[in-house]
């Protein structure tokens, strides 16, 4: 497994996360960035995120530089914050293969509207091909926030 961005400087984003061998014994690993950003797909207004990804490691791990430049890329890209989580999820499941992933992206408020999107993917059975992908939304109403 080779790793293409940690120690070199990289002035753009990368379409895949890399990965490195789990240690042993780990469980539980969870990332956090408050620096994710998109566009509305409606109004094409910066819309910005917090997203803390936990995810229960079977053979790798997640390079953190590497995810950073992989959220980069979301910045000129128009989508909504329920289908963001749900990518990030994928990207994930699909690049390090853990037991699990869970992606919870927090949408900071605009027109006084939190939205949090989790996007939940777990290793289907060898002997089931069922899409285990769930999503869920909540949105709250702050009158106390402005956006």
């Amino acid at each position: 497994m080779e790793l293409n961005v940690l120690g070199q400087t990289v002035r753009h984003a990368i379409e895949h996360v890399e990965v490195f061998d789990a240690p042993a014994h780990v469980t539980l690993v969870r990332l956090r960035s408050e620096e994710i950003s998109s566009l509305c797909p409606v109004t094409r207004q910066p819309d910005f995120s917090r997203v803390e990804i936990e995810y229960e490691p079977d053979r790798h791990c997640i390079e953190s530089k590497s995810l950073k430049l992989y959220l980069w890329g979301f910045r000129d890209r128009e989508v909504f914050a329920e289908a963001l989580a749900a990518e990030i999820a994928g990207e994930v499941m699909d690049t390090s293969s853990p037991h699990r992933v869970v992606v919870t992206l927090t949408q900071r408020p605009r027109g006084g509207i939190e939205i949090q999107a989790v996007a939940e993917r777990t290793q289907a059975p060898a002997d089931h091909q069922a899409d285990p992908t769930t999503l869920t939304a909540e949105t709250s109403s702050d009158s106390s926030k402005t956006g």
